[in-house]
């Protein structure tokens, strides 16, 4: 069983505090050079409701939170009652004296945070006092977090922890020591992640209209895209989004799109447009409960077959996702080099689970590939040039030759055509580059194995996180295979697998990737584990289940 792991998790209204706690903790045990994982569960409420953050640190590496806390801090009684059963054996729950009843230790927060103004918003940085508190250390490092995370009205803030402070050291008596780790590592969120890794790709301008849980990505540009060199613009609706940024790659601009499920549904018909001009456009779908609206601050993989073939007509396409939130910056990288490489759409499809958590990672900026595009160098120019890889050089404007991008289908020159040879060769061409594709990603890492023990698990996305930590909380010696790209699907790195033992974990309800396993390599496997109430795999439970799971039908 995996040791040394701390969980922290502070609960409340929307409003209370509670996700800025959670940073300031995990960023408190990122200090102690100790690895950090942060989940922020909210519902799509502005006030009220119920929020919480788990925050889950070791000196080992840490892919998932747990939801067995050796701290709780209860803001409400809703938030006492929700998590008094994620109180470990040895563990400790603080609660609102003022708001609940219960056993542990009651503090009376409320009474403390209304002599100041902005009373419900300061109740938060209670939950950084009774940790500091809990954990040994004394007011000067409290002083240094308050400061650093809670810049305004900081005198306010540092009357408030102190006199919280005060009261957990009296009350506090089953303290924990933490060990420092000994090596420092940056958090960074899944769409800090993505956002980094676009702009050192050579991202020029990111267009995405606001929807849970891509509008991190945009709220990061929007905060650094001055110091990244990326303009960020927010049109009115996403169509206008994607048509937007296939019209900037017309100029040589680097473009990507963001959005979630109801979202890149309305943008399939300029996801086709993109792929009969040959845009390079990186779209980034950012995956939620669905359908419709569903339930819009959570997380799912429901859209993975759907995101596999979007857009009406015959054209190549790449979908490729994150396995985490490290993987998440050089991918992100990578398909925008691609999509230039190619001249054609690509989808990096992630999770609320990875956009909207934070990990420890150490990233390597000059590791991600500049996306170079094959540009014109003389001569007559045909925007569509029949090539024998089917990539046609590019031109931007301005310039005295034609440069015609035509959503009709076209001749060389772009001119439309409705002549059957010309239509045939069109898609001919097309038809080349999507072999160009396939064997340019046989020589790219296009899946990740960890370990070598049967039986296998297959699984995509975030929930790689998940299976991971859960192997290692359960002492499980298994491989996990988890392929980065969707489409094309790697069959030739996935051959080695058929007939072995196996089973699938994803969080959807009816199996997509094990259907897709199915189809494209003839991997059958003997049976899955699904999730799909928005939540993410916990990875004690997830243990649990493996276990049963491998005993019973493997």
């Amino acid at each position: 069983m995996k040791k040394d792991v701390f969980t922290y998790i502070i609960g409340g209204k929307a409003g209370q505090g509670t996700k800025k706690a959670g940073i300031a903790a995990a960023n408190f045990f990122t200090d102690l050079k100790r690895e950090v994982f942060q989940m922020n569960d909210y519902p799509s409420l502005i006030r009220g409701g119920h929020n919480f953050s788990a925050v889950s640190t070791s000196t080992s590496k840490i892919y998932s939170h747990y939801m067995k806390a050796d701290l709780v801090v209860a803001l409400d009684q809703r938030s006492y009652d929700i998590h008094k059963g994620h109180v470990s054996k040895n563990g400790l729950m603080v609660y609102n004296s003022d708001k609940s009843k219960g056993v542990d230790v009651g503090i009376p927060i409320s009474s403390e945070a209304k002599k100041y103004e902005n009373s419900d918003l300061i109740e938060g940085v209670s939950g950084i006092s009774v940790l500091i508190a809990m954990v040994g250390f004394d007011k000067k490092k409290l002083d240094e977090i308050i400061k650093k995370e809670y810049g305004r009205n900081v005198e306010d803030n540092l009357k408030f922890a102190h006199a919280i402070f005060d009261i957990a050291t009296e009350k506090i008596k089953n303290k924990v020591a933490l060990n420092q780790g000994d090596k420092k590592f940056v958090l960074l969120s899944g769409s800090e992640a993505i956002g980094l890794g676009a702009a050192a790709a050579g991202l020029d301008i990111y267009f995405a209209y606001p929807m849970t849980p891509s509008t991190p990505v945009l709220h990061f540009f929007a905060g650094n895209g001055k110091k990244l060199g990326v303009v960020s613009v927010q049109p009115e609706n996403e169509i206008a989004v994607a048509n937007m940024a296939i019209g900037a790659s017309f100029t040589g601009a680097r473009s990507m799109v963001g959005t979630s499920g109801g979202g890149f549904c309305l943008m399939q018909e300029a996801f086709s447009l993109a792929g009969m001009v040959e845009a390079p456009v990186l779209f980034y779908v950012g995956q939620r409960p669905g359908p419709s609206t569903g339930v819009p601050t959570y997380t799912e993989q429901g859209e993975l077959l759907f995101s596999l073939n979007p857009g009406q007509g015959e054209f190549p396409r790449i979908v490729a996702s994150p396995g985490n939130i490290e993987e998440a910056f050089y991918l992100t990288a990578e398909l925008l080099n691609l999509v230039w490489r190619f001249q054609t759409p690509a989808i990096l499809l992630s999770e609320k689970h990875l956009g909207e958590s934070s990990m420890s990672v150490t990233l390597h900026p000059h590791k991600a590939k500049w996306a170079e595009p094959v540009l014109h160098k003389g001569g007559q120019y045909k925007r569509y040039r029949y090539t024998k890889d089917g990539i046609s050089p590019l031109l931007f404007p301005p310039s005295d030759m034609l440069i015609k991008w035509n959503s009709y289908e076209h001749d060389e020159l772009g001119l439309t055509t409705e002549e059957a040879d010309l239509v045939a060769k069109m898609h001919d061409k097309r038809l080349r580059k999507q072999k160009s594709l396939v064997n340019h990603l046989k020589k790219m890492h296009t899946v990740n194995i960890f370990g070598e023990a049967e039986p296998l698990i297959f699984t995509f996305g975030s929930t790689t996180m998940s299976v991971l930590e859960a192997l290692g909380y359960g002492d499980l010696n298994m491989t996990v295979v988890q392929p980065i790209y969707l489409k094309p699907f790697p069959v030739w790195e996935l051959e080695i697998f058929k007939g072995k033992s196996a089973i699938v974990v994803e969080q959807n309800s009816t199996g997509q990737l094990a259907s897709l396993l199915r189809e494209k390599a003839g991997i059958v496997a003997g049976a899955s584990i699904l999730k799909y109430d928005g939540r993410p795999f916990n990875p004690i439970d997830l243990a649990n289940r493996i276990k049963k799971v491998v005993k019973v039908e493997c």
